[in-house]
């Protein structure tokens, strides 16, 4: 059987006291987690929660969050984890789009999603957020497990792409349980190590990088409810923290952090980071204050449950500019448009082959049709692998922006700049930044005789999407540059402002 419970239930039968979670001044052990895993179990249960129901969450990070991703699989259900940075609209497209039959949010958002129509909506407070018992009618008897097959779906991610709406990301028992045996491979993820979950949980990063693969082999994962640089070092130092997946914006406010240096991190093992071609001063930096760490970059997708290469000990430098080779169970290739493979040193689109690649979208037949060659998955990314099978990223063929290690697509930002009566054209950028890596960039050309502003633009678009999505800057033009065939030209748009 591979549903979720069966490895919590496993160390709880054999090292009950062990613990698997802190968060904040609270621990749990092995056996207090298959506890509440099996009353929040008892709850989906008596909410009408049945076999292959989509169960979503609108949630920051707590122990509450992998209580509900626990129980959710244990009842045999489909978990799906929302952003909690998105707007209401593109919350409520995403339930829709998911047939999702509950939602639960913690009670800071019921602004944002509280009276979505048809859907069941359950709010959780600051103790339930702590421990799901105290959750009203948490109580009930506790179901028998769910038989789950290696096939069976057991998450839908949504992920930005180059549609105008999000795509459904279909992950299985066996994408999950192939991930976590390649991440524990390449990083030799053991019981002794304890992680720090610090990014959103509702992401790749946090949760599969390796995530709760820790919690397979019976470590321990500290959970921060939010990013504090202060706060992370202290418990790096409090509970000696091993190893993190941390997005490149985090890491580089620790680094810059003024008062780090009175922390002890000598625990501290390794912090797995991607997104962004990681400069070399980066990787020194690193590990001139982290002394017993290193810095791993990598690259993934949410349709690979991520962490798809990963840099090896001591080829950090050389090999600057990679992030890493391919993990186990896990094959890379450059192909060209019609499906060739190509050569090393060529240049082409990155492609990906193995157990922990998602088989497609969601209720989504004619991108699921463009996106494989074969059973070799096309990302949409532009590179090329070295001799030595190292990849190296040069462009998103997806037009792709990633700031503070969130994507957003440029095509969601334009579809809310058109709604805007004032708007004859727009298109949207990724602009060099130092802190996020990028910044969104919208380019308007107004209609005659019409003015448009940044304040008109800003409160439009955070009307309609999450803050990181809203553009940090407008430019006003008379045209676009296009090519002949009328398509709007980034690449030169880009050229010319990123110089400034």
């Amino acid at each position: 059987m591979v549903n979720l419970s069966t490895f919590i239930r496993w160390h709880a039968i054999r090292t009950p006291e062990r613990v698997a979670l802190t968060y904040e001044a609270e621990s749990v052990t092995y056996s207090d987690l298959d506890q509440r895993i099996g009353r929040m179990a008892a709850f989906l249960r008596a909410k009408g929660v049945a076999e292959n129901d989509v169960v979503a969450v609108f949630m920051k990070n707590s122990i509450a969050f992998l209580e509900i991703a626990f129980a959710v699989s244990h009842v045999g259900g489909i978990f799906l984890p929302i952003n909690f940075r998105l707007a209401r609209d593109e919350a409520e497209y995403i339930l829709g789009d998911s047939k999702a039959r509950l939602l639960i949010a913690d009670e800071e958002y019921r602004g944002t999603v509280g009276g979505i129509a048809g859907i069941g909506i359950v709010f959780l407070d600051d103790a339930a957020q702590r421990d799901g018992r105290r959750v009203a009618g948490a109580d009930g008897p506790v179901p028998a497990l769910s038989v789950k097959q290696p096939g069976d779906l057991f998450r839908l991610m949504y992920t930005s792409g180059t549609t105008d709406r999000p795509k459904g990301v279909m992950h299985s028992y066996e994408n999950f349980y192939w991930k976590s045996m390649s991440h524990v491979l390449a990083v030799g993820l053991s019981s002794e190590d304890r992680l720090l979950v610090v990014g959103p949980l509702y992401h790749v990063g946090a949760f599969d990088l390796p995530g709760i693969a820790v919690l397979w082999v019976g470590g321990r994962m500290h959970i921060e409810r939010n990013f504090d640089p202060a706060k992370v070092l202290g418990a790096i130092e409090r509970e000696r923290l091993t190893c993190a997946w941390m997005a490149p914006v985090m890491l580089g406010m620790i680094l810059a952090f003024e008062g780090k240096h009175k922390f002890d991190v000598g625990s501290f093992k390794w912090s797995i980071g991607g997104g962004e071609k990681t400069p070399e001063i980066r990787i020194r930096s690193f590990s001139e204050f982290f002394t017993s760490g290193r810095y791993i970059d990598g690259y993934g997708l949410t349709e690979s449950c991520s962490g798809d290469t990963l840099m090896e000990p001591g080829m950090e430098i050389r090999k600057i500019g990679s992030p890493g080779r391919a993990v186990p169970h896990v094959e890379v290739e450059i192909r060209d448009e019609a499906g060739k493979t190509l050569p090393a040193g060529t240049v082409g689109e990155i492609c990906l082959r193995g157990p922990k690649i998602t088989k497609g979208y969601w209720n989504n037949p004619e991108k699921n049709a463009a996106s494989f060659f074969g059973d070799w998955f096309r990302t949409g990314d532009v590179g090329y692998l070295d001799e030595d099978g190292f990849l190296y990223l040069t462009d998103r063929k997806k037009d792709m922006i990633i700031t503070g290690g969130e994507n957003v697509a440029s095509s969601e930002v334009e579809r809310v700049l058109y709604a805007l009566p004032e708007v004859a054209e727009a298109c949207v950028i990724g602009l060099p930044d130092e802190r996020w890596g990028e910044t969104v960039v919208a380019l308007i050309v107004p209609k005659e005789g019409k003015s448009i502003d940044f304040a008109m633009v800003d409160r439009h678009c955070r009307a309609h999407l999450a803050g990181f999505k809203v553009p940090r800057r407008l430019i006003l033009r008379d045209l676009l540059p296009r090519n002949p065939s009328g398509k709007i030209l980034k690449r030169v748009l880009r050229e010319e402002y990123g110089r400034g």
